[in-house]
């Protein structure tokens, strides 16, 4: 059984499975990451997950509080240390670098977690995340408001970020590719047919946070304008745009 942080989310350091599905880095996200890191040789990852982005660095250290989620990276991918972005065990400085991906927003103390961070590097600290203020801008909100709300309340503002990081700070949206094969909502915004297989939408955990009702409304109303046509008319030239800019940010901070 798992249990539930602060905000709602889970908190997978409980017992038991974690049903999702599995996530596919995409590659020009990766690169964008990477150029983050400045091409550091020792790198730590910060609720790493399965670590799927763990190719974007030198020598990866991966931290990850969840024994289901440590049981599900690939062979090849380092052992995860079992621990919280509150507490690190390491050394003032261990790491040329460090990365948290798609994690801030399930900390049950996101201040404490990114201080931890900054202690333990010395260079540059990456944080991907969503950038609460632009999450309603996705066309998403008009079919499943609640959806987005819950992204918008669970992510921290980016300005929080930057106070808990401290030293020279910059923001920068993560352009998302048409093809992107990672599976977040905002991944989906020229392929709005591919949102309606509940697969796709799984990884996204705030889609667990609302009842059937909700979903049972998205998949209604986006269907219907999707048959009807309604939905290309007022958002058709997505299908084509080479990328997407919406809520998806990387904050950087160095010493």
């Amino acid at each position: 059984m798992t249990t539930r942080t602060h905000d709602g989310s889970v908190d997978h350091r409980a017992g038991g499975s974690v049903s999702v599905a599995p996530r596919r880095p995409d590659e020009r996200i990766a690169r964008f990451i990477a150029r983050s890191l400045g091409g550091a040789r020792s790198v730590l990852n910060v609720g790493a997950g399965t670590g799927s982005y763990e190719g974007v660095g030198g020598t990866v250290t991966a931290v990850e509080p969840s024994a289901a989620m440590r049981a599900r990276r690939p062979p090849g991918r380092s052992v995860a240390v079992d621990a919280v972005a509150e507490d690190l065990p390491f050394a003032d400085g261990e790491f040329e670098a460090a990365m948290t991906l798609f994690s801030v927003h399930q900390w049950s103390d996101v201040t404490a977690g990114l201080r931890e961070m900054r202690r333990v590097t010395r260079g540059p600290v990456t944080v991907l995340t969503c950038d609460p203020a632009r999450v309603r801008d996705f066309w998403l909100d008009a079919y499943a408001p609640d959806v987005l709300d819950t992204e918008a309340r669970r992510h921290p503002p980016v300005a929080e970020i930057a106070e808990a990081l401290g030293g020279t700070i910059s923001v920068e949206a993560v352009p998302i590719p048409l093809d992107c094969t990672d599976a977040f909502n905002e991944a989906y915004y020229g392929r709005p047919e591919m949102l309606l297989d509940p697969a796709a939408r799984q990884p996204c955990s705030a889609w667990s946070f609302v009842g059937d009702d909700a979903r049972e409304r998205f998949d209604r109303t986006l269907r219907a304008d999707l048959e009807s046509g309604a939905w290309d008319e007022r958002l058709g030239h997505l299908r084509t745009r080479p990328s997407y800019q919406g809520s998806l940010v990387v904050v950087r901070a160095v010493p």
